[in-house]
């Protein structure tokens, strides 16, 4: 809802370490058409034999909940493939007609794996407990070591690394989980991590979880949250002892009077604590405090909102705090009287609201759930405080529900689902409270009371009649976690569509059974079809219902294989790459990457970051890939190819095993794979390959020193000179001729120059150098590139705003020329990739945020212009994200695009112009 919709950069950490997991659709649950059955009985599962889901079951099973569930699993293991012994029981759900269901943890050698989860359905007592169906995310393949082998202190320093702003990681924290293991193939083990620090957008609090690779050192995956800091707060259950139950008034935010549930405190005095119920409610006041100051609970002098008598003042309407309580206590009814539902947590657990709440010494206007607590902004000149707005607080006092149940992934389709959800539930409690009919023209917006003036229309931050679907609408990529918030209103308006046309009561049963009974943390939208329809028939919907709930869903494009149907003007050469951190290589009509295994094809290897094979295949799309990497348990990436050799690095992943080594070998497989270096304590990186010749930089991590060599004509490798305090980066190596971008600090300038190296003549020919003087309008090259005969660069001019030119430089340093001004449109954006052939120039134009909100028009696109200068014309009219574009020959260029929802390695021949 209206919470802080920070980038994939909110820490100021590299967009490309976020990625989505991108695990496969399986085939959805078929709309009850002319079947008298109107869902099969079983859905297999993506990369595992354990099926998705098993329903139409009747089987007796005796015994506890639990150890009822473990016996039918065990007795049914060649249907399931499931080990009982590798499940740790993490919850449980009762309802009022007597179904329960157990959730499962799936434990790998005792550690936990990431998002697995398997649920068992029964129904009965006694003697006439039954199993009703079974499913969710259990990974068979899973055969990784669950030892770590990098020391505890690398992997915290790792990720605490992953900050990049230097200020935001000063003061940053990790807050260690300890080890889990993605399951990604054979899985891949790693140290869970919650990242604090300062959002250097904002000043305000934020918070990442990182998942390093326990045996490599790298990190995995990383995506954006609101957890809560480890210190604990007040207990506040233990502060509502001594207290006694009464009633009162006290303004709300509107200048109403309202009856408010309160305690009596020993001294006569009252307190915003709510008795009348089994989950106390209490409502602090932060009385202007900054939000960082709350993100570790709540301080031992913030006491209750509080009056001397049963009738508050003023301030508790100002502040919100009177809304946060009556609009908890509306909450908490409407689980507990449409579900049984006892509290967020299931089990009567405290309900706390912080209002009030500032952000650098100005008036917050957003709202969250911190995983503890509720925290409401106290609005501004513009805005209600945020409690006022019940629909607010309903969709994020659902984020507790949520995490208390089936605990959706805060990134790509499962947290579109889990902020989707968040949005139906909320708006169906305030149109419920309200009386609301679902025809009147406002009960789909969200958000739309907040604001002090103008229409609800105009104020609505959502609504769940918007009609996206996921052909037309999804919107993928590194934004938003994957398009958590952006994608929402495709997976709840569906959703809504079903309150529309069912009766809202039966509708929000559907919904809630699904969610607490069916859904799992990696789930995508066409699980969520699955487990929508699945709840209905355990209600006992009619085949009319079903198909009504079936056809929600293919209006807004949820069924299986929609991804495919997205019109692309690119050819997909690899499907499910995932991880923008290991950009391809291309040339000579070949591609280089790191792809899933055993299918870059399908896409039906693993999906997660970091799998260790590289593949090889034509840019024509002929053929099918093959695997140039050897399968010798090493992590390997960061490719290079010339079309006929490649290069690249391999990284060690046991505890005998720590070294970095650069690797190459011939893309048709018909020679060896060589070392070309290898050293302890020594990093070797940005590697080269063309003809005979292979250069690359190499780190000495004990001097912080980082050297050139080069390979020539297939000779060792030797160190080229370099001054003392020189760096060297972006390294292009192109028909003789190696260039880079050579970095230095002179005096209390920092110069940059793009330097060409002749390796006939063994010397540099030419060098531009940039300088960047403190407080100057100063420059930066970037992103060296061999192409035409010439050196291109990017020239970019200091602020985080500023446009890049395109230049050019004779190899003899006769002569500058501008391929592209920095203020022609689309001129290239600050970061962006850059890649050329001797014909074609591309790269890639990165947006800021616009004002209305995140849009397809908007992610990271392609354009390309000729090598001498030209009008760019966009490479691809894909709608996604593009990003690691890596030209190949002529105009034909490969890159990574999110548009069909997940990361696919593409091409197109030539540029598709005006889009």
């Amino acid at each position: 809802m209206p919470r802080r919709s920070r980038t994939s950069t909110a820490l100021g950490i590299s967009a490309t370490a976020v990625v989505a997991l991108a695990l496969a659709a399986p085939p959805a649950l078929a709309g009850p058409a002319a079947a008298p059955d109107p869902v099969p009985s079983l859905v297999a599962g993506q990369d595992t034999a354990a099926p998705q889901l098993v329903t139409g079951l009747a089987e007796s099973a005796v015994g506890s909940p639990a150890d009822a569930a473990r016996a039918h699993l065990a007795a049914h293991a060649d249907r399931y493939h499931v080990d009982p012994g590798e499940l740790a029981e993490v919850g449980s759900e009762s309802t009022a007609d007597g179904r329960r269901t157990v959730r499962f943890e799936q434990r790998h050698d005792g550690v936990p794996v990431f998002g697995a989860q398997y649920l068992v359905h029964l129904t009965g007592e006694g003697a006439g407990q039954r199993v009703e169906s079974v499913g969710g995310k259990y990974f068979t393949g899973l055969t990784v070591p669950t030892t770590a082998t990098v020391p505890a202190a690398a992997l915290r320093d790792l990720a605490l690394g992953s900050v990049q702003d230097p200020k935001a990681r000063a003061a940053a924290t990790a807050e260690d989980h300890g080890l889990v293991v993605l399951p990604d193939g054979a899985g891949r083990l790693a140290q869970r991590f919650t990242v604090h620090a300062a959002d250097p957008a904002t000043g305000g609090p934020a918070a990442r979880e990182v998942f390093v690779d326990a045996t490599v050192g790298v990190v995995a995956l990383a995506y954006d949250t609101r957890a809560p800091l480890p210190a604990g707060g007040t207990d506040q259950r233990a502060a509502a002892a001594g207290l006694e139950p009464a009633t009162g008034t006290a303004p709300d935010a509107r200048g109403n009077s309202a009856k408010v549930n309160i305690a009596r405190l020993p001294d006569g005095s009252y307190q915003l604590t709510d008795l009348t119920r089994p989950a106390t409610i209490t409502t602090y006041d932060a009385g202007g405090r900054d939000e960082m100051d709350l993100g570790g609970g709540i301080p031992a002098d913030l006491p209750p909102a509080h009056s001397p008598g049963p009738d508050f003042p003023a301030s508790a309407g100002t502040s919100g705090a009177t809304d946060a309580s009556v609009n908890a206590g509306i909450v908490y009814d409407f689980y507990h009287d449409r579900f049984g539902r006892n509290g967020l947590d299931g089990k009567g657990g405290a309900i706390t609201s912080v209002v009030n709440v500032s952000q650098d010494g100005a008036p917050y206007a957003n709202a969250y759930w911190d995983g503890k607590k509720m925290v409401y902004g106290s609005g501004g000149p513009n805005y209600y405080p945020f409690s006022a707005a019940l629909d607010i607080a309903g969709h994020e006092m659902t984020h507790g529900v949520i995490s208390n149940t089936a605990d959706l992934a805060g990134m790509g389709q499962a947290g579109a689902m889990n902020e989707g959800l968040a949005d139906y539930f909320g708006n169906a409690i305030e149109v419920t409270a309200r009386g609301m009919s679902m025809n009147d023209p406002a009960a789909a917006l969200l958000g739309e009371s907040k604001c002090r003036t103008g229409t609800p229309q105009a104020c609505a931050d959502r609504r769940m009649d918007d009609h996206r679907t996921t052909v037309d609408d999804y919107l993928g990529g590194t934004v938003d976690n994957g398009g958590q918030h952006l994608n929402a209103t495709i997976f709840s308006g569906a959703l809504w569509d079903i309150r529309r046309t069912l009766d809202p009561l039966t509708a929000d049963r559907v919904v809630y059974r699904a969610l607490t009974a069916y859904l799992t943390p990696l789930d995508d939208f066409v699980a969520g079809r699955n487990a929508a329809l699945a709840a209905g028939r355990d209600l006992g919907l009619s085949h009319a219902q079903l198909r009504t709930v079936a056809a929600a869903f293919d209006a807004h494009g949820i069924k299986a294989g929609w991804e495919s149907r997205i019109g692309m003007d690119s050819r997909t050469l690899a499907r499910n790459l995932s991880y923008s951190m290991a950009p391809p290589a291309a040339g000579g009509g070949h591609w280089v990457a790191m792809a899933p295994a055993p299918d870059p094809v399908k896409g039906t290897g693993g999906t997660l970051p970091g799998t260790t094979a590289l593949y090889t295949g034509s840019t024509t799309g002929r053929g099918a890939p093959v695997r140039l990497s050897p399968d010798d348990g090493r992590y390997h990436s960061w490719p290079s190819t010339d079309g006929t050799n490649a290069v690249w690095k391999a990284i060690g992943t046991t505890a005998k095993d720590h070294s970095r080594e650069l690797l190459t070998a011939p893309l048709s497989g018909a020679g060896p794979v060589r070392s070309l270096f290898l050293a302890d304590g020594k990093e070797p990186g940005n590697p080269q390959v063309s003809g005979g010749d292979i250069a690359f930089t190499v780190h000495d991590f004990a001097t912080g020193r980082t050297s050139l060599w080069l390979s020539h004509d297939g000779a060792p490798a030797v160190e080229l000179p370099l001054a003392d305090g020189h760096h060297p980066d972006d390294l292009t190596l192109k028909d003789g001729y190696l260039a880079w971008t050579e970095s230095w600090q002179d005096g209390q300038q920092y110069v940059t120059a793009p330097t060409v190296y002749s390796i006939a003549a063994g010397k540099v020919t030419a060098q531009y150098t940039a300088h960047a003087a403190p407080g100057a309008a100063a420059t930066t090259a970037s992103s060296a590139r061999l192409a035409g005969g010439r050196l291109l660069w990017l020239d970019t001019p200091a602020g985080a705003a500023a446009r890049a030119s395109i230049r050019s430089g004779a190899l003899d340093g006769s002569g500058v020329n501008e391929v592209l001004a920095a203020d022609s449109p689309n001129a290239p954006t600050l970061g962006s990739d850059l890649t050329a052939s001797d014909q074609a120039v591309t790269y890639k134009v990165q947006s800021t945020k616009p004002a209305g909100g995140w849009t397809n028009a908007a992610l990271p696109k392609l354009w390309q212009l000729p090598t001498g200068g030209g009008t760019p014309q966009r490479l691809s009219c894909d709608r996604g994200g593009q990003d690691q574009p890596a030209a190949d020959q002529g105009t034909r260029v490969v890159w990574l695009d999110s548009t069909p929802g997940r990361t696919d390695l593409v091409v197109r021949d030539r540029a598709a112009g005006t889009c």
